[in-house]
């Protein structure tokens, strides 16, 4: 009876939390939603910098003028309000946990936070005029590039998601090291593969272009020897504080 009151316990609390992150999206997109078609020209701003004088955006669907703003609204309502609810995960699970992992956990949390908005900032400020650049150069003669609006919204979607997830590097090698998955010595003896592997995964998840696929793979290394590094300093310090409790 105990253990049922306490799974019973968990999951309103659990109900309850996930009620707090939803309405914490809630509340940011209405404060958001006025602003819709401003911040969908802000985000359209590195294409339309780039476009040449004769092109401009297009809405190809009778509806996509006013859903692709919407969209992007609840895409960014979501971004904006991580913090909350990376807390009410953390409200959740801090509980269960040991004074150790809570050192480690509530730090990569917030970390975990920074860096994929730094994924996506990089991205924005970087890449984009960049990529956006090369595409309109390269447009053949005689053919206008106007850009569905929707397309676009989907493309830069898919391009913060992957760079804001790519940006997370250090946070998975803690928390391998961290579990025993594996240690920083065992990472850098595979270092040629990993740089293999962050060229392929920049092919696989930007356009088809070397531009953005550098601009993808060359972070990606660069984070991977800094989650070595933060790695092997987590690992000295867990390996000192067993050492002190033996």
């Amino acid at each position: 009876m105990a253990e049922q009151n306490s799974l019973i316990a968990h999951l309103i609390e659990l109900r309850s939390r996930l009620l707090k992150a939803v309405a914490s999206v809630f509340v940011v997109f209405l404060c958001l939603v006025y602003f819709s078609q401003d911040l969908y020209h802000w985000l359209a701003t590195p294409l339309l910098e780039a476009l040449p004088d004769n092109a401009q955006m297009i809405a190809t669907d009778v509806a996509s003028s006013f859903f692709a703003p919407f969209k992007l609204t609840i895409v960014l309502s979501f971004f904006i309000a991580i913090p909350v609810v990376l807390y009410q995960v953390w409200g959740f699970i801090a509980p269960g946990l040991y004074k150790n992992e809570k050192r480690l956990v509530a730090p990569l949390l917030l970390s975990s936070t920074l860096l994929f908005y730094a994924g996506m900032a990089f991205a924005y400020y970087v890449v984009f005029p960049l990529m956006f650049a090369f595409f309109t150069s390269v447009v053949p003669e005689g053919v206008v590039n106007n850009t569905d609006i929707t397309s676009y919204l989907d493309f830069v979607l898919k391009l913060f998601f992957a760079f804001g997830l790519s940006f997370e590097i250090p946070v998975a090698i803690v928390l391998m090291c961290w579990t025993g998955m594996t240690t920083p010595t065992a990472l850098r003896a595979k270092r040629p593969y990993v740089i293999v592997g962050v060229f392929v995964v920049g092919m696989l998840l930007t356009p088809p272009d070397i531009i953005s696929q550098t601009l993808l793979a060359v972070p990606m290394w660069i984070l991977f020897e800094f989650g070595v590094i933060v790695g092997g300093v987590y690992t000295k310090v867990q390996n000192d504080e067993e050492e002190i409790g033996q």
